[in-house]
């Protein structure tokens, strides 16, 4: 129910102007992820999913996502997972990070 609610003040804020959907395609990736987080229900994974998969951004590869940490163990035979590791991993499928976590995210399911 508190996810439903969410919803219903994101799009009340939409419909009502208060939040402005198309500015964002205006914005770096990081200023659409700071915008979104202002966002009741909204944390950063939410708008990293949003920079791939409904904007298209090029170049997102998000340490919230279990399945892309998960897919980087695999292709690269770790147990664990370190921020430092997986930055230096990221930094090296740039620029088309959004490519190399559908990958990722393949991976880690097999």
């Amino acid at each position: 129910m508190k996810k439903a609610v969410c919803i219903q003040q994101i799009a009340e804020a939409i419909s009502e102007g208060a939040f402005h959907l198309d500015e964002l395609y205006t914005l770096s990736d990081q200023e659409v992820i700071h915008k979104l987080t202002t966002l009741r229900g909204v944390g950063k994974w939410t708008a990293e999913m949003m920079l791939i998969n409904a904007m298209e951004r090029r170049d997102v590869v998000s340490w919230g996502d279990i399945a892309i940490r998960r897919g980087m163990m695999k292709l690269y035979g770790l147990d664990a997972i370190t921020k430092e590791q997986f930055e230096q991993y990221r930094l090296r499928y740039s620029p088309l990070g959004s490519v190399a976590s559908i990958y990722l995210w393949e991976i880690s399911f097999e």
